[in-house]
């Protein structure tokens, strides 16, 4: 069965592509990277890991990108991902990474964006943690994958019956008090939470309150990408980079965007 176009199956087991054979860190060392995260945010520019590359690989577009992460999500939730060897292209992925997008979701085990949006290894880059809020590490993380790695598309991933959004509920409607480090965890998920659940009438039940406070909690956390000063803001703001929400429904397997 054909495989499924993607920048590493497209070759005969074994081949590298051209551009694909300097390793990533022989094209953006360290300090070339901390060089443009420290440039001012007039004078930042994007400078994709493949730059220097004869060869540059295929250009794909923050909207060409959604699209194709829908159409892989609308197989996912009929049940038909499309059949494809997990070690083709193997080789080429060693040397270099170029997935179009960046995903930052919960990291709740029923949830995994690869299999949500049936795309194979190396095609997405994602970042995860309960609650899926953008913290210092994490906008990090997307720094890196826009700047470096170059993709075209962020997108903040939420789901149905998050417990994380549960459990800040809780805490804002009934002062519970939570152990360890579960509290800051709260405290960065209340900024886009608790408008939602002090603006619920006396009528909205339990569930309703749920899902909106998360697609609260999402829409927050694309706020703080979009203020995340200077890589994210200025390639948002630019539109190099699509910044996009969704919900991910645990028991259809549906990503709806928000």
């Amino acid at each position: 069965m054909p495989q499924p176009s993607s920048p590493y199956t497209s070759l005969p087991t074994g081949d590298t592509p051209q551009h694909c054979t300097r390793p990533l860190h022989h094209d953006i060392r360290r300090r070339s990277f901390l060089g443009l995260l420290g440039a001012g945010a007039t004078s930042l520019a994007i400078s994709p890991a493949w730059a220097a590359d004869p060869l540059p690989r295929p250009v794909v577009t923050g909207d060409a990108a959604l699209a194709r992460l829908m159409a892989g999500n609308a197989r996912w939730a009929a049940g038909k991902p499309e059949a494809r060897d997990p070690m083709a292209g193997r080789d080429a992925r060693a040397r270099a990474q170029y997935p179009i997008a960046a995903i930052i979701s919960c990291a709740d085990s029923r949830i995994a964006p690869e299999l949500a949006f049936d795309q194979g290894p190396g095609e997405v880059f994602v970042v995860r943690l309960a609650g899926n809020f953008a913290n210092d590490d994490g906008i990090a993380s997307l720094e890196y994958a826009v700047a470096v790695l170059g993709v075209p598309l962020v997108m903040v991933l939420g789901h149905s019956g998050c417990g994380a959004v549960s459990a800040t509920i809780d805490v804002i409607r009934n002062g519970t008090i939570l152990p360890g480090h579960l509290p800051g965890l709260i405290d960065a998920m209340r900024p886009g939470i608790e408008p939602v659940v002090l603006s619920s009438g006396v009528d909205r039940t339990a569930a309703d309150l749920l899902a909106d406070a998360t697609i609260g909690n999402v829409r927050h956390t694309l706020s703080t990408l979009a203020d995340a000063t200077p890589v994210l803001s200025q390639a948002i703001a630019d539109t190099r980079v699509k910044a996009v929400g969704g919900i991910y429904d645990i028991a259809t397997g549906k990503v709806t965007l928000v």
